[in-house]
């Protein structure tokens, strides 16, 4: 994910707090709002209840990976924020990705000629 791509400030995470729609996995959580930007944000938030150091960077690397994959599909102008809960510590790569993809399906992000 391109540096311009992330999103960083604690006033980003909090906009998307108060007015983001979310969608909701028993494993994480998607909020998105439209931002004013031709491209997308993304933000992780993943807590200390997750596991620790080691577990909380592979679900980062992991969920970082899936959003390089994923980007040309989905729709541009969004800022997005994935919330990972403490089961998706065990999940396999393959599942994390469906999971994933589900969610953005139901939050309605992919582009049109993608479904």
């Amino acid at each position: 994910m391109q540096r311009h791509q992330r999103l960083r400030k604690a006033e980003e995470f909090e906009r998307l707090r108060e007015v983001g729609r979310t969608q909701q996995h028993r494993t994480m959580m998607l909020s998105f709002s439209s931002n004013d930007f031709l491209y997308n944000r993304y933000g992780l938030i993943i807590g200390k209840r997750v596991g620790n150091a080691v577990t909380r960077n592979r679900i980062r690397r992991r969920l970082r990976e899936i959003l390089r994959a994923l980007d040309p599909q989905l729709k541009p102008g969004f800022d997005v924020v994935l919330i990972a809960r403490q089961p998706l510590a065990e999940q396999p790569f393959d599942l994390i990705m469906r999971t994933v993809n589900d969610l953005f399906r139901r939050a309605e992000l992919f582009k049109e000629e993608t479904l």
